[in-house]
């Protein structure tokens, strides 16, 4: 298949989500260095660039639009950052080519942004019409319809159900195949469309009868969950003993990686014992960190026993 030209959008509006909360778990050092693995607007960048001046970091990210926004973002930093095209399983490469074998700590903001959700050309979400694309890299790798067109009916039942624990999966896969050998199949409002017939119109819960599917779609084409599982492997590698590594997840599946990979106690000392949600001022503010759950680890120092700091050391409220 031969791609489009990338055209970011004119705009990139990405609200920081937990933002004092990432500053005060990471606690940026003079001369440190510090992961941004998921750059986005450049916010947790800048929250800790801004919170020792100097301290450095270095942003990675698959999306053009984000890498864009960033720069412009953190100019004013310039000296102090670098940001890196790529995605997680990359970093360590990134890292080893710049000589660098360790870090002071590292931010992943997981989930899609708000900029990727509300543009219509990157087909993320049903609620605007567009192509069905949903990747992360506009640049490569194949889009939403090329895998449904690629899979057999079962697996894409299989993908749906265990990505997007839809339980109604083999009907909605039936009624996406049937869609697509109907050529009735290439935008987002066709694909709703499509698992509307198999589920209904009616909303469960105040979740929209799409959702699941397209969530599971999602994940598979940019291969969120072993982008994740890869990251939570290499991160001990990288991170100096003593340093945090903050994930903040927005869905079940990745918040159950990052919890049992913080579970291993040789590795890791939480500092987080429940995940952190957003206050109450946030939520209001910023209706998708709703969703956000904050984990923290540190690594751990070898016969070393740290304890949490209070302000971390608590129940969500």
């Amino acid at each position: 298949m031969t791609m489009a030209a990338f055209e970011p959008p004119n705009e990139y509006r990405h609200i920081t989500v937990m933002r004092d909360e990432v500053v005060r778990a990471i606690a940026p050092r003079l001369g440190g260095l510090y992961l941004d693995v998921t750059a986005g607007g450049g916010g947790h960048s800048a929250a800790l660039l801004e919170a020792n001046p100097g301290a450095r970091v270095i942003a990675f990210d698959r999306d053009p639009a984000a890498i864009e926004a960033a720069t412009e973002r953190l100019a004013p930093f310039a000296g102090r950052f670098e940001l890196v095209k790529a995605c997680f399983s990359e970093v360590r490469a990134e890292l080893a080519a710049r000589g660098i074998s360790l870090v002071d700590g590292l931010i992943a903001d997981l989930g899609v942004s708000s900029p990727q959700l509300d543009e219509a050309s990157r087909g993320m979400s049903f609620r605007k019409e567009g192509p069905l694309d949903m990747r992360m890299d506009p640049t490569r790798g194949e889009t939403a319809l090329e895998l449904i067109e690629r899979m057999s009916q079962e697996e894409l039942a299989d993908v749906i159900y265990q990505l997007g624990e839809e339980r109604r999966s083999r009907r909605v896969a039936r009624c996406i195949k049937q869609a697509a050998e109907a050529g009735e199949l290439s935008t987002t409002s066709d694909l709703r469309r499509a698992i509307v017939r198999a589920t209904g119109p009616r909303r469960v819960g105040g979740i929209d009868p799409a959702t699941r599917t397209f969530q599971a779609l999602r994940l598979a084409v940019n291969r969120e969950l072993d982008e994740l599982a890869t990251l939570l492997e290499t991160a001990p590698d990288i991170l100096r003993p003593g340093a945090v590594a903050v994930f903040i997840s927005f869905h079940s599946l990745e918040d159950r990686l990052v919890k049992r990979a913080f579970q291993s106690a040789d590795v890791w000392e939480r500092v987080t014992r429940k995940p952190l949600v957003a206050s109450d001022a946030e939520q209001s503010e910023n209706p998708r960190s709703r969703s956000a759950k904050l984990r923290a680890a540190r690594r751990a120092l070898p016969g070393v026993e740290h304890v949490a700091p209070e302000e971390f050391d608590r129940d969500p409220e």
